[in-house]
């Protein structure tokens, strides 16, 4: 049986692994191509994983906010497009959702206004930049919302007898 960590600042994938009940050695069986010093450079953070590593290891330890984690805190690509995002229950993804887009429609004659000529002038910036934010709250509803499904199909909350 392996050591338990003592470690108290654990990262997300230490964290995640932990979470599931799973040493470094049998995380990697589980993990297949992972060995067990390699999820021990990424948890002690001496190593960035790869993508496809981070893939692996939502899948195995049935995190899905792994993915969303990584590409906001580790990836240059993303930290840059990708809304941050989080599990959280359904009814409150879905009434962020829906207060996020009641907000927009309450903006959308102002966006039409705006883009009509293609260009943002100075005294439209302010106004594009907050339809801009708004936009941005969608997106990390979404997100959010795709990670509460993957989280439901790896626990089972979704009833696909129902279809």
């Amino acid at each position: 049986m392996g050591k338990r960590s003592v470690r108290e600042n654990k990262n997300i994938y230490q964290l995640s692994r932990e979470a599931r009940g799973l040493t470094r050695e049998a995380a990697s069986e589980l993990l297949t191509y992972m060995s067990p010093e390699r999820i021990e450079k990424i948890e002690s953070e001496k190593s960035l994983p790869h993508p496809d590593e981070v893939l692996t290891m939502e899948q195995g330890y049935g995190n899905p906010e792994l993915c969303n984690w990584y590409c906001t805190h580790e990836c240059p690509i993303g930290m840059k497009y990708t809304p941050s995002a989080s599990l959280k229950d359904l009814p409150q993804i879905t009434i962020d959702l829906i207060a996020s887009l009641n907000s927009l429609q309450e903006d959308k004659d102002r966006l039409i206004a705006i883009a009509v000529d293609g260009r943002v002038n100075d005294f439209e910036r302010r106004d594009f930049d907050a339809i801009l934010e708004k936009l941005n709250s969608i997106d990390r509803s979404i997100q959010g919302m795709k990670i509460w499904l993957n989280h439901a199909a790896n626990t089972g909350k979704i009833d696909d007898a129902a279809e």
